[in-house]
């Protein structure tokens, strides 16, 4: 098996699932166990201001920056966040994904948001998308998913609302011209 790990999964215009429709994930990890990632566009009505509020971790002062929604990152532990961002060392529980790019799930990074010490670009999702062994494998055989490989560009610098039309677009497909019957050639 090839390992999808640093790649956007992109929904095909066929798939329904209500959650995972027009949606862009980015993948953590995929391996023999599974697979895991989070949705970089699909907003929540929460500004990440609002969580922090929520959680004691609000600067004084309201940032702009903070102003961006929380996303929805899976329907799996939606109380649980994630940040996705770019490197900086001396969080608890942080992974790097690539070069470029980490994953912290603990609370610590949050209390640098807004400030100085804050990673230069994040996102922040509650919850995630997981998949058990071989059920990726069997959805991208279902044609629900297709796959690039992962860009930052896309996660931090593509406004939320284009990011499924513009990972398409890398592809070189006119996403008009997708058909949103599933089927085989």
């Amino acid at each position: 098996m090839d390992s999808l790990q640093h790649h956007f999964l992109i929904a095909m215009p066929s798939l329904k699932d209500p959650f995972f429709a027009g949606s862009v994930t980015y993948l953590c990890e995929h391996n023999d166990e599974g697979a895991m990632g989070l949705v970089i566009n699909v907003p929540t009505d929460m500004p990440l201001y609002e969580l922090l509020e929520q959680l004691d971790m609000a600067p004084e002062e309201e940032l702009p920056e903070l102003d961006e929604p929380v996303l929805q990152g899976g329907p799996i532990a939606a109380d649980r966040g994630f940040v996705l961002h770019t490197p900086v060392a001396g969080f608890s529980s942080s992974q790097m994904l690539a070069d470029n790019l980490m994953i912290t799930t603990s609370p610590d990074i949050l209390t640098t948001l807004g400030t100085e010490q804050a990673p230069e670009e994040y996102l922040v999702t509650l919850g995630y998308a997981g998949w058990t062994p071989g059920q990726l494998e069997q959805e991208l055989l279902e044609n629900s998913w297709l796959t690039i490989p992962a860009d930052t560009n896309l996660i931090f610098d593509t406004p939320l609302a284009k990011r499924w039309q513009q990972a398409i677009a890398r592809l070189g497909i006119d996403p008009r011209h997708l058909s949103y019957q599933v089927g085989h050639a």
